[in-house]
């Protein structure tokens, strides 16, 4: 009878020991978690005071630096030695990170600049000379395919859409040679297939080049494609599917976006306060606020950059010896007398200079030394692709094709109108 209390005893000894070593074991301080080290820009932040700012308006690099306590001499450094990273002369209203030291001097350890949402430039004063360099934030693209009807314009259409109001801007370029989107009509179709940008898979840091497009107007499908025609110039057009240059020599429009036609040339022009007499309009003009950007339509050298009378500011360019445009009225002018001019080069700004009733450009165009209207030129194309680089360039673009043929277009259905505060669409 000992003998069994005596084994009852020792077991309950062992429960005990057992329970005890597990309340000890939890008791016991268990290793401390590692936190994990936070890096940006290639510097761990833990290892700084970390400020985040935005330049303010008339602040200057050298005001902004002295005042984190970055030794004068170091800024002359960074002003001469750099200056070809980056001219601290144009800082603008752009985000930025400060790295300042932990000790009670918290002076400015590194400053970062960030020139866009990829791009940054670094400015290290840790050492006894201070450095810079740019650096890039890492990217990951992603392919998107877009399809829509249009029902009022293309720029709804794809903001409705979530689409990047750049994608507008991009596709009414590569199309500005054959289509006038501003006579699109409704059940008008679109494709496009361009890639998005994203920083850290989420933040979103804009779009890359269109790759493919369809463009359905009045019933005819109209593609493009990018194509590297010369290697050593880099040169790059977009071609429809039978390898046709979608540029022409000429732009349609002396403004890129955003304009209205608001006045056609008109050689029977009667005008209320002239009497009514007959005054003959020999430009055509488009409206745009004052300060929008003035292209030139094509290639060629600037013969007259001046102001004269009721022309006001103006531009006149020798694009060959059949063709000559000008661009009246201007605020300002880029382009000076004998420069030349690519196509879409801004050479001006849209101005109220001369005799006009609002701010407009007037554009002229000569032909053989006579003005007509461009309206109603056939204007001449650019070359369509070498023979010798034809079966190249279709090989290359079928498998677009098909990709772009397989996209569906998608009906947009009308939000109801209870439920409009409640959808957001997503970029």
């Amino acid at each position: 009878m000992q003998r069994f209390f005596g084994a009852i005893l020792a077991l309950l000894v062992l429960v005990s020991c057992k329970e005890k070593k597990e309340l000890v074991q939890q008791l016991e301080p268990k290793d401390p978690v590692q936190k994990p080290i936070v890096k940006r820009f290639g510097f761990n932040l833990d290892d700084f005071s970390v400020v985040y700012d935005t330049i303010k308006k008339g602040e200057t690099f050298g005001e902004l630096m002295l005042k984190n306590k970055v030794d004068y001499p170091k800024i002359i450094h960074i002003a001469e030695e750099y200056k070809d990273t980056f001219d601290i002369r144009r800082i603008d209203r752009k985000p930025y990170v400060l790295l300042r030291s932990k000790d009670t001097s918290e002076s400015a350890q590194v400053f970062i600049y960030q020139n866009d949402k990829i791009n940054y430039t670094v400015f290290d004063f840790r050492d006894s000379t201070a450095n810079a360099y740019k650096g890039r934030r890492k990217v990951k693209s992603v392919e998107r395919e877009v399809a829509g009807i249009i029902e009022n314009n293309l720029s709804e259409t794809l903001d409705n859409l979530g689409v990047d109001y750049n994608v507008t801007i991009d596709l009414s370029e590569i199309y500005a040679w054959t289509i006038d989107f501003f006579r699109l009509e409704k059940g008008d179709k679109f494709k496009v297939i361009y890639d998005e940008h994203f920083i850290n898979d989420s933040v979103y840091a804009g779009r890359g080049a269109i790759k493919a497009a369809l463009f359905e107007h009045k019933g005819t499908p109209i593609y493009a494609f990018p194509y590297v025609t010369d290697s050593l110039k880099n040169i790059l057009d977009y071609y429809d599917q039978d390898a046709n240059n979608l540029r022409s020599t000429f732009l349609r429009a002396p403004i890129k976006f955003g304009y209205r036609l608001s006045s056609r040339y008109n050689l029977r022009r009667k005008i209320a306060y002239y009497g009514y007499r007959v005054r003959p309009h020999k430009g055509t003009d488009y409206a745009a606020p004052v300060g929008t950007p003035i292209i030139a339509t094509a290639d060629g050298t600037v013969t007259e950059s001046t102001r004269r009378g009721g022309n006001g500011r103006y531009v006149k360019i020798r694009h060959n010896g059949t063709y000559s445009t000008q661009y009246l009225h201007m605020r300002k002018q880029k382009a000076k007398r004998g420069e030349f001019v690519r196509q879409g080069d801004v050479i001006g700004w849209v101005g109220m200079t001369g005799n006009t009733g609002g701010p407009h450009v007037c554009y002229r165009f000569w032909k053989n030394g006579r003005q007509v209207d461009p309206l109603r030129e056939k204007l001449p194309s650019a070359e369509p692709i070498v023979d010798s680089l034809r079966v190249g360039y279709l090989a290359h673009i079928d498998p677009l094709k098909t990709q772009l043929d397989c996209i569906e277009f998608l009906e947009m259905a009308p939000i109801p109108i209870e439920q409009e505060d409640q959808i957001t669409l997503n970029p």
